[in-house]
């Protein structure tokens, strides 16, 4: 990365881009056996492709960025491949974090971590903390995640709450759970990308993409540059989010809150103080 790509230094974004996207970074295997090479150098080859989507995310005004790294059920892989894998995800968190620093997005882990050795926790929380007042784009990296457990840990934290006498049973709501997930306190999912032509959500992010919209591509990850990202970008602008609603009271609200009709209606972020 070069230069900044923080919000402060770029204009706001257009109501076209999303405030918040996930990806699916799907693809890293079959695009090294395409070149005769081993997997680890599609991941490789994958981490380059991280780094060219931050930077152009961070140019085109968007606030969040979640990108699903590891699944909890990727520990079923041949363990050769893990271990390498934590490697990169270590070397990557080491050589990274500085350089998201100075261009002022900040970082978060999130899923299970108890899972990871304590040299690779340690470092997360490292990485984590050289970032944590930046002001930019928020990069979510998840590792070890999945909306299954996502759901699990929320419901068991409620339960201790209700056990403690802390919450009543007939006050829990949807609300409730949210304010209990990892990303409780950031925008929902906007666009929701897969590469590599799987047309799966594959555990991720269960909740929050109720009322995303869902794209899939066939570039695989390590190819997936500014053309395929704008492609994603055309196919959102082309949605009308209504949310539950008729299209008809899309556009009636739009004109009642003094706006020009905008089919593409950001997701609520739920705050803490609205419960």
């Amino acid at each position: 990365m070069s230069g900044p790509i923080g919000f402060d230094s770029n204009p706001s974004p257009s109501p076209k881009v999303p405030r918040h996207i996930a990806i699916i970074m799907d693809g890293n295997g079959r695009w090294a056996k395409q070149r005769c090479l081993p997997r680890i150098a599609g991941h490789r080859a994958g981490v380059d492709s991280v780094r060219r989507i931050v930077r152009i995310c961070g140019q085109m005004g968007v606030k969040v960025l979640t990108l699903f790294a590891f699944s909890s059920e990727n520990w079923q892989r041949p363990r050769e491949e893990v271990g390498l894998l934590m490697d990169l995800f270590m070397s990557a968190l080491k050589n990274e974090a500085k350089k998201l620093d100075q261009n002022n997005v900040r970082l978060r882990i999130i899923g299970d971590r108890s899972a990871f050795t304590t040299k690779l926790q340690q470092v997360i929380e490292e990485s984590e903390h050289i970032t944590c007042g930046n002001t930019g784009l928020t990069l979510v990296i998840a590792a070890n995640y999945g909306g299954r457990w996502d759901l699990s840990q929320a419901a068991r934290t409620i339960a201790r709450r209700v056990v403690m006498g802390q919450l009543h049973l007939e006050n829990i709501c949807p609300e409730t759970i949210q304010l209990h997930l990892c990303l409780s306190d950031l925008p929902e999912p906007d666009l929701f990308i897969r590469t590599s032509g799987e047309k799966r959500i594959s555990n991720f992010l269960l909740w929050q993409i109720a009322y995303t919209e869902l794209y899939f591509t066939d570039v695989l990850w390590p190819d997936f540059d500014r053309k395929a990202l704008e492609e994603a970008l055309a196919f959102y602008a082309s949605r009308q989010r209504r949310f539950g609603q008729t299209s008809e009271q899309v556009v009636c609200n739009a004109f009642s809150e003094g706006l020009a009709p905008n089919p593409l209606g950001h997701s609520p972020l739920i705050h803490p103080a609205d419960l």
